[in-house]
This record gives structure tokens, sequence and C-alpha cells, in this order.
């Protein structure tokens, strides 16, 4: 295959022609070939048609068995941070608060830096320590000999600060401020901020990272959640500016942008909306009801398991929440939250009631509100979802990770835990929803959250691979009201936005095994997709948005 773009005239529209392969569509589940005219998918068929439409005028390309499939949407991320995660000290495998100040002390010891730079890591997870106890400030601070440190968990609703670091961040004082070296709630924002002290040209450097990554991992799209207390307006200018006819270097995913700031009335949204300097597809995302099960900041109605007495952080009230959806309401943008806990949900569904009962149910439904994360929702609270057509943007990955027994979930929340990450409940009562990573929380391995949606640790709210396959692409779509309803699909006259696959084997997965026999009949019509307990991961060969390549491995070019 030749490069899409190399040696092309100006102006003049690429044709390529991808055949002898597996095309997954709705329009033929045993298409073989796919022709791209431009930016859109002109025909999808079989190999024998491929050939007698096949001429010299064509890119040609040998799929080799390979599956071409609708591109990935990442439903949630935060690309700067994903990027100072992939660049900076990684955490996840450190098993005490020796280990992490080894880590610390080696990174410094290993680095170039300037020695006023402060040094940054991600992931650790004291959920996983045989001890949980933490260092003190004063320890990261002789392990960074004399620099500043801030390393976030695993959720990023906490950190780790040394000494310097809470001093030149004004710290002390602030709530969720303590005498160890973890800090929580404000004191959290501010460390992380007073971090995140970045230039621009750094910043573009750290998205730059991310969406690479994500384009290496079949992502056409993906939905940044920027938010004042994550980063300033000049990093969401910058993400949205991917976009743009003028931005640097090869193209990347979409960037779908979202600003999580409060708004108080109508004329207060559209003063925010006004000021950015950059357009956003709502004011939504991580906008925080509450805080995170790890960090025991997510907001319950009853007391965490393992620590009495708490019941985390509930950031906005009732009255606020309700405003702000009434506002995004009346000018027909999405709002909505960060919301995990039961008792946050609750606020945030007694926000909707209230932002219906001013503005009416119709409005707040066209509006097309969505809700991130909603870990713990009982029947009452995915009935008042559906109700107002909320989208819930969900993490297979958080299941993945800390599900199941002896896990975070059951240390945090008991036999609450059997209730978490309700998917198949969600799908039962039409509550729309898409799925993302939230990265660098969990990875960009969009094949492994398929694979966590047909294992949840609770069989009751396990979904088929095809199901989970539509949330983390078309649905994804759909979730940021894009404007092209034929996104996420491959027919003809939809965007050509794809990623090519090697696989092992092809075929329907489903959740529940007394469908599997006629799912896999040919009769049922069912588009195959790859089969995720082989214990190998398909790898992406190659990753296409709107006709243009983001990503090649070489293996398809000739």
């Amino acid at each position: 295959m030749t490069d899409a773009r190399a040696d092309q005239p100006a102006g003049e529209r690429k044709v390529t022609l991808y055949r002898n392969g597996s095309v997954y569509t709705a329009a033929d589940p045993f298409a073989t070939a796919l022709l791209v005219d431009g930016d859109t998918v002109a025909w999808v068929g079989s190999e024998q048609a491929a050939t007698s439409i096949a001429d010299s005028t064509m890119d040609i390309v040998d799929l080799h068995g390979a599956l071409l499939a609708p591109g990935f949407v990442d439903s949630h991320v935060h690309l700067t941070e994903t990027g100072i995660a992939l660049d900076s000290l990684k955490l996840g495998a450190v098993r005490s608060a020796a280990e992490l100040l080894d880590a610390v002390a080696a990174s410094v010891a290993g680095s170039s830096a300037d020695a006023g730079a402060t040094v940054l890591g991600h992931g650790w997870d004291e959920s996983n320590w045989s001890d949980p106890a933490l260092p003190s400030r004063e320890e990261l601070e002789r392990a960074a000999g004399g620099r500043r440190v801030y390393l976030s968990r695993v959720d990023a609703h906490s950190a780790l600060v040394s000494s310097s670091l809470a001093e030149a961040a004004g710290l002390a004082g602030l709530d969720g401020y303590s005498a160890g070296s973890q800090v929580k709630r404000q004191a959290h924002t501010s460390a992380r901020l007073a971090a995140r002290q970045l230039p621009d040209e750094a910043l573009r450097s750290y998205q730059s990272r991310a969406l690479a990554d994500a384009a290496a991992n079949g992502y056409v799209a993906v939905a940044e959640m920027a938010a004042p207390h994550i980063g300033s307006p000049a990093d969401l200018r910058i993400a949205a500016g991917w976009n743009g006819p003028d931005a640097l270097g090869k193209p990347m995913p979409e960037v779908l942008p979202y600003w999580g700031q409060l708004a108080g009335s109508e004329e207060d949204a559209r003063a925010i909306l006004a000021g950015l300097g950059a357009g956003v597809r709502g004011l939504a995302g991580d906008l925080n009801v509450d805080g995170s099960i790890g960090s025991r900041t997510a907001a319950l109605r009853d007391d965490y398991s393992d620590a009495p007495g708490e019941r985390g952080s509930l950031y906005l009230s009732v009255d606020q929440a309700a405003a702000h959806l009434a506002a995004c309401s009346m000018l027909g943008i999405q709002g909505g939250f960060h919301v995990i806990g039961d008792a946050g949900l609750d606020a945030a569904l007694d926000a909707l009631d209230r932002a219906a009962a001013e503005v009416g149910e119709q409005r707040v439904r066209a509006a097309g509100h969505r809700f991130e994360h909603v870990e713990m929702a009982d029947a009452e609270a995915i009935g008042r979802l559906a109700k107002y057509s909320v989208t819930v943007s969900v993490q297979p990955g958080f299941d993945a990770a800390w599900g199941g027994a002896g896990r975070l979930y059951q240390e945090r929340l008991g036999h609450r835990e059997r209730g978490m990450n309700a998917f198949a409940s969600f799908y039962a009562a039409g509550v729309p929803i898409s799925f993302g990573s939230d990265s660098p929380v969990t990875p960009l391995n969009p094949w492994a959250s398929v694979r966590a949606c047909l294992e949840h640790s609770n069989p009751d709210q396990r979904i088929s691979a095809r199901a989970a396959f539509l949330g983390h692409t078309r649905a994804g779509w759909r979730a940021a009201k894009y404007r092209n309803p034929m996104a996420g699909q491959l027919v003809p006259g939809a965007p050509a936005s794809f990623a090519v696959w090697e696989v092992e084997e092809l075929m329907v997965q489903v959740a529940d095994g007394r469908v599997q026999s006629w799912s896999t009949d040919p009769r049922a019509r069912t588009p195959l997709l790859p089969a995720l307990d082989t214990g190998r991961d398909p790898v992406c060969l190659q990753t296409v948005r709107d006709g243009k390549e983001l990503f090649t491995n070489g293996s398809l070019r000739s």
C-alpha cells in the first residue's frame, strides 16, 4: 500500500479499494471488500464484485484476511493527562511505599531534566499493596533530591505531594489537606494545577503523544473532558485545535471537546462559552458532583465499608446542578456531570427533576445531557435516567481493574459491589450508553474494554461483544450529538473512518450461551468480531479517519 497522502496531486480525490479481508458492516455481514472515495465509503461487497470494479486508477490494498471495522470512539479521555502519564513515572506496578520511593529516586537519578522541574508520576494504587501505608511528604522530598513531586493516584482523584510542592501550592488549610502526603478535593485541585504550570508547547506535545497513542490503538475520535480544575482554557483550545485545517503535522483522531464549568443561568452559560476561545460540544464531562471510590470521595448513601463514618463528598448542591442543567437545556446544548456514588447520582437525578420543572421535560430530553461514570445505579435511578434520555458514558475497564471478590470495590463497598457498572441493566431500560477509558485512569485499549463487557465480574451485567462494540463505536458519536448521523458505521455514504486489525479468529460472542448457537448461524446475518478469548488482542494495522491515514504499522504497505 502506498502512503494515503504521498505523491497525491493537491485537490485530487483519492480512491482506495480494500479487498480480501473481512468488513464489519450492517450492509453485508459477509462483505470482504470496501471502496473509499475521498473521505467517504462508496461501496462494500464481495471479493468477486471487487474484482469487477478494480482498475488502475485505484490504490488497491490487499487485507490478507484482516478485519476492517468502524474506528473506535473513546467517550471520555484527558489528553494532556494521558500524555503526561505516558511520558512520566509509571507507578502501576509498585506494591509498597518503599517501591514507590525507589521509583522516584531512580527517575531523578536518571533524568536530565532541569533540577527545578516537578517529578510527575501516575498510577499508584495502594489497594494492591500488602501494606497500604503511604510515604510521607518528607520521604518524597528526600527521594526526589529536593525536587517537587506530584504523583496522581490511578483514579486521578487524589495525589501524593512532596513538602516543597505543598508549600509552593499553598495547600495548608485547604479542604482535603492532611498531615500525610495524600491530598484530595480542593487541596488536590490546587496541587495538580501547580504541578501543571506548562507552556503551550509542552501541552501540545503531551496531547500529540496521547492522540498518536489513540490512533495506534484504532481510535478515530476521542471526547476530551476538559475542566477548570484539571487544566486551563489554553489546554482546551489546543485540544480543539487538532481538528482545525491549520493543525500541525499529520492528521489525528477527531477531538470532541467538552468543558466542565458550572453555569448558574442561561446568561452565565453563554458567557462561559463565549470566553473559551474554542468550540465545545457542551458544558459537561468532568464537572464533578462527587469524586471516586478509590480515593473515598465518591458520595455514598451509606458509609464506606473500610472507613466507618466516611461517605465521600458532594461537590455540587442539587440547586447548583439543577441551575446548570436548566441553563444548558435552554441553550439546547449538552450539560452533565461526573457522578459515581449512589448519593451523588441521587443529587444529579434530583437536579434533572428540578430542571425539568423549570424549563420543561421535553427541553431537558432534547438537550441530550450526559452523565459520566454512573457506577452505582439501582433500578429506580436507571428508570429516571431513561425518562430524561440521559446518555451514560461508562468505563468497562473500571470493572476489569477493581470489580469482583476481594478487590477494590468489595473492599470499599462490601455487598454493594454487586451493583456496580450495570451495563446490561442500562441497555434493558433503554438508557443510551457509550464507552470510554477515562485515560489515563485505564489504558487506551478498546478490545480489552470490549472484553471487560463480556467478562463483567457480575454475570447479570454482561453484554454481547456486538453490543459492546457498538457502544465503543457508533454510540460514541451519538453520545456527542455528532453532526453526521452515519458516523460509526461502514455503509455507502458514511464517513471513511475505520481501523484494520490482524486477528486470529472471527466469531460471534454473546454473554448468554443459550443464544450462542443462533447468533453464530450464518442465517442470523450477524457480522463477525475478533475472538477475545485467545489470549492475544487484535493488532492494529492501520487507522483511517475521513479517508486520511492516522496510523500504520507498515504491514499493509506494498
